[in-house]
């Protein structure tokens, strides 16, 4: 019980790398075969399933499929075995992260969760996690070098102005700094503008969390990353850079004036709301935080799944917020026993 009160992500940190390695196997049978849907289903059904024997009463806090009306795990859904006694958890997950990528069958597809534990039973995970009422929200992601800087990068400051002391922090000259953004028809000025700065601009077609995480990640080869992508994905790579020392600014971003008119009015939003500053404090609070993502194919982050003789081999990465403790796991899985829990059947299936 001591164990419980002192350090209760210990007790299932383990299970979470299974849920993400099963995700990512699961959707792996459709990698490249054009329906991202298909894989997203595939993918949520294995989590739901590992989840099932995983001993937390577990809310899900940001889920995914909310902009784009795809098959998914949703805000609000509960996770796990749910005995009396169980650990409450807030859960921020995506089954796939780089849906497109996988059905394309290109790289930087991964599985991601982040639960944060309650301190009391008694505690409302609901307080964990936040829920951002926008689809989008403006984001500038650091490592920890440039987060313990004496001078700190600001979302409203200019790009170069950021770009000067990331590239000091770094050791390095803003020419040679690689910066992530996603190549969206939104971006064109933003990718002009770092064009004439003169850094190395690496555009990726999704991958929005593994994106935001890269800068924190030892041997990325990722500097900075700068754009307008999904509040999900903000939260959930919140948690990750708050467990690697590092540091992201967001913003909530309305994409039209309906949109704006719709967080003003439905969601309660004042301007301040709208203009509202984030960092990873604020989207991952406390220290009981684990992060667990599994590569599906190779991006920054992690390598993806691959296939040696008569075993299939899968990349994760387990962290904790209490000690910043990283764990890179690779696990062989041989394919004449491995099996695979989904929640709409009940049943281990083989891959």
């Amino acid at each position: 019980m001591n164990q419980r009160r002192h350090d209760p992500e210990r007790i299932f940190d383990l299970d979470l790398v299974r849920c993400t390695e099963n995700a990512a196997l699961a959707a792996w049978k459709y990698f490249g075969k054009g329906d991202k849907n298909q894989a997203d289903y595939a993918a949520s059904d294995a989590i739901r399933g590992m989840f099932s024997l995983i001993d937390c009463q577990g809310l899900v806090r940001i889920g995914e499929g909310r902009k784009d009306d795809a098959p998914g795990i949703f805000t609000d859904e509960k996770l796990g075995a749910w005995q009396e006694g169980a650990i409450p958890a807030a859960i921020a997950l995506d089954p796939i992260d780089g849906t497109t990528l996988t059905a394309k069958g290109l790289p930087g597809a991964i599985s991601v969760l982040a639960v944060a534990t309650c301190k009391s039973p008694d505690d409302d995970p609901r307080k964990l996690f936040p829920s951002i009422p926008s689809h989008y929200m403006e984001k500038f992601a650091v490592g920890q070098a440039v987060t313990e800087s004496d001078v700190r990068v600001q979302l409203d400051a200019p790009l170069e102005t950021n770009l000067s002391i990331v590239a000091g922090q770094l050791h390095k000259r803003v020419r040679d700094l690689v910066v992530v953004v996603l190549d969206r028809p939104r971006h064109d000025e933003i990718i002009k503008n770092l064009r004439e700065i003169g850094c190395r601009v690496r555009l990726i077609s999704d991958g929005d969390v593994a994106a935001a995480i890269a800068p924190s990640l030892p041997d990325s080869g990722v500097d900075a990353y700068v754009g307008i992508g999904g509040s999900p994905e903000a939260v959930i790579a919140a948690a990750a850079i708050k467990c690697l020392g590092g540091q992201q600014f967001c913003r909530i971003w309305p994409k039209d004036e309906q949109e704006r008119n719709r967080l003003l009015t439905e969601e309660n939003c004042s301007e301040a709301d709208l203009n509202k500053v984030w960092n990873v404090n604020d989207m991952a609070p406390g220290d009981n935080l684990i992060f667990a993502a599994t590569g599906i194919s190779d991006s920054p982050m992690l390598r993806g799944i691959n296939y040696r003789d008569s075993h299939c081999v899968t990349h994760s990465i387990l962290m904790r917020a209490r000690n910043r403790t990283v764990r890179h796991i690779e696990a062989y899985h041989d394919l004449k026993l491995k099996t695979v829990r989904l929640h709409s059947t009940g049943e281990e299936i083989s891959l």
